[in-house]
């Protein structure tokens, strides 16, 4: 029997708002809640963004002036929603009007010399021999140089990318536990571990009862790695700017970071310890590692995530020049005015000039189907394999290739296979890559038309979440996760509001792409999908909680399933007491600085095992020859 990995929490963060209990899939399709689930996501985002605080039983606003929840919306709900979603870059990142450089100078000599007066010790080493040094009072000098100098001077410049799908306005990760100093994704990260883990609705230490030390994996990655000052940022750019290179910048860095965050600080993790980047498609690769080794019964529970936070002027610029983001002028010009709309600068499979970063963290946590059994753990979704395949010889290592067209008709083969023809035809849908550039709208939709013509299936629904959240780089197959995840939870299908129309160079003979959210039936399958940078294509089949939930009970039978659901009642009491306190701001982030470390001194170990202080149970020693057939 094959090992079906279950998602039963999912947590994170992006320009939609919160990840658990679908917030910022609320966000997205707002207009098609009910009254009471709206009322909810603009409670949960106006805690979130700081505009309301929960505080002895009340609910108050900044000036504090207690509000009822069913006044939230009418008070604050146009800030909620222009603060949330793709807008204009805020200044807590950079000025996208005014961004600060530095610019070259070259003095010329005016009446046969360059001469200036500074500090002794600003001179460079070595003095060149061009300049004169004239020695003058306490440790101040006179520089007369001869030929022209070369200067750098602040400056500002008008920045062509002007919109990103930023955190919702007012939300400082930084500010909810003792965040020292850790750049933003770091922050971010440990908001989303944190999120997930507590959306599962059981303690950590509960499930560590049920499972070896060793039976638990951590698979994170960022892509950039950390780019803010406290990061590479600064390690890049301090001595260039005539400051001191922290101790701090390389080590928190580096890509791993996400991942040895949540083994040192969140979870205590001595488990497995993985981080895998595939551009674009980087969550989806991590959550391939985690899946593998789930079914091949190296670990049981598995966090599985990204983070980045990469909207800094170098990495706007940088993809910027590549011609890989939407500017201002290429907006202008597609909408024929002379003002550019920021909310709608991500425009996939429409006309479009190019995509919109984003930043974001999303993690899932993953069990074996006994272990979710045992534990009466919610089902979400099942994620039965995760297809990778690269694209052969390129000429532009950026281009598309055959990998994804292989990615998904592995993924759709798969679920055909064990849900059937009709599963697949009818109650299936894509979460598109949708990268709102001209070219990806062409290929990725030519993918699809094929994988369709060869499975007999029409009127695929696509949805597109980088409309609304931008593309996160690292984690946006994680945007996608969260996404289907909702589609699952609430019928609605998210359309593509940010565009007018399908641009008339689409493959949508066979698509059903649509501009605006609507009601669906219950779907069976998501496809997640994802091309990224370098041929680093990826797609996951995921099933909805009703199709694990038959294929659970065909497994394990009725009487064990109703034990199963006298426990998950438990559980979704606990979750339901989680979702509430972060709604109204009570997050309780886990960050567990130098808490419980273990004394090496403590291990005891044998031929056999290896108990840890701290764990109940004891980690196993291999007693087999798994070459015995060889030796």
């Amino acid at each position: 029997m094959s090992v079906l990995p279950l998602v039963v929490g999912m947590g994170g963060i992006n320009a939609a708002g919160r990840t658990s209990f679908h917030q910022g899939f609320r966000r997205i399709v707002i207009d098609k809640l009910t009254a009471q689930a709206r009322q909810e996501t603009f409670l949960g985002l106006a805690t979130l963004m700081n505009l309301v605080q929960y505080q002895d039983g009340q609910l108050l606003d900044q000036a504090g002036n207690v509000i009822d929840a069913d006044k939230i919306e009418a008070t604050f709900g146009e800030q909620i929603l222009a603060g949330t979603l793709i807008r204009k870059i805020e200044k807590n990142h950079f000025d996208p009007d005014a961004t600060h450089c530095h610019q070259k100078l070259t003095l010329i000599p005016s009446d046969g010399a360059v001469v200036f007066e500074t500090r002794t010790r600003d001179l460079p080493t070595p003095v060149p021999t061009s300049w004169v040094i004239t020695e003058l009072e306490k440790g101040r000098v006179k520089v007369e140089i001869s030929e022209s100098l070369v200067i750098t001077h602040d400056s500002f410049r008008d920045n062509p990318i002007k919109a990103a799908g930023q955190f919702p306005t007012g939300f400082e990760p930084a500010n909810l536990y003792n965040s020292r100093y850790q750049p933003r994704g770091l922050q971010a990260t440990i908001f989303a571990a944190s999120d997930a883990i507590h959306s599962v609705g059981i303690d950590w230490q509960d499930i560590m009862q049920h499972i070896k030390p060793d039976q638990v994996g951590t698979y994170s990655a960022s892509v950039a790695g950390q780019m803010h000052d406290e990061g590479f940022g600064g390690l890049m750019k301090s001595r260039l700017l005539g400051d001191r290179v922290s101790t701090k910048n390389l080590a928190l860095g580096l890509n791993t970071m996400s991942t040895d965050f949540i083994n040192a600080y969140v979870t205590g993790n001595v488990g497995t310890t993985f981080t895998a980047s595939g551009a674009c498609a980087t969550f989806l690769y991590n959550l391939s590692a985690a899946v593998n080794d789930i079914q091949a019964g190296r670990i049981r529970v598995a966090i599985v995530g990204s983070a980045e936070a990469a909207i800094t002027p170098e990495i706007v610029e940088g993809f910027g020049n590549m011609s890989a983001l939407a500017n201002e002028e290429g907006l202008k010009r597609l909408d024929g005015t002379e003002t550019a709309d920021h909310r709608r600068t991500s425009r996939p499979f429409g006309e479009n000039c190019g995509f919109t970063i984003g930043e974001g963290a999303q993690f899932v946590v993953l069990m074996d189907d006994k272990l979710a059994i045992e534990t009466g753990a919610n089902v979400m979704a099942a994620v039965p394999d995760v297809f990778i395949n690269a694209d052969g010889i390129k000429k532009s290592i950026t281009a598309p290739g055959p990998g994804n067209y292989i990615t998904m008709a592995k993924s759709v083969a798969l679920a055909h296979n064990v849900l059937g023809a009709d599963a697949v035809k009818e109650r299936s849908f894509i979460l598109a890559h949708g990268s709102s550039t001209p070219q990806n709208r062409v290929t990725e939709s030519l993918i699809y038309d094929k994988v369709a013509q060869a499975f007999d299936i029409t009127n695929w629904p696509v949805a597109a979440p980088k409309a609304f959240v931008g593309h996160t780089i690292g984690p946006a197959s994680g945007d996608q996760m969260a996404m289907a995840l909702g589609i699952f939870s609430h019928n609605i299908m998210p359309g593509i509001t940010t565009i007018d129309k399908v641009a008339d160079d689409v493959y949508d003979e066979r698509l059903d792409i649509r501009t605006e959210h609507y009601l669906c039936s219950d779907m069976d399958i998501a496809f997640i999908n994802s091309k990224g940078f370098g041929g680093n294509n990826a797609t996951a089949p995921v099933f909805s909680p009703k199709v694990c939930l038959n294929m659970l009970t065909k497994r394990y039978g009725e009487a064990k399933m109703a034990e199963y659901q006298s426990k998950l009642e438990q559980v979704k009491a606990k979750q339901a007491v989680y979702q509430q306190q972060a709604d109204l701001g009570q997050f309780d982030l886990i960050y567990k600085f130098g808490e419980g470390q273990i004394d090496e001194n403590e291990m005891t170990m044998s031929s056999l095992a290896i108990s840890l202080p701290g764990f109940e149970n004891e980690i196993a020693l291999s007693q087999e020859n798994p070459f015995s057939d060889m030796v």
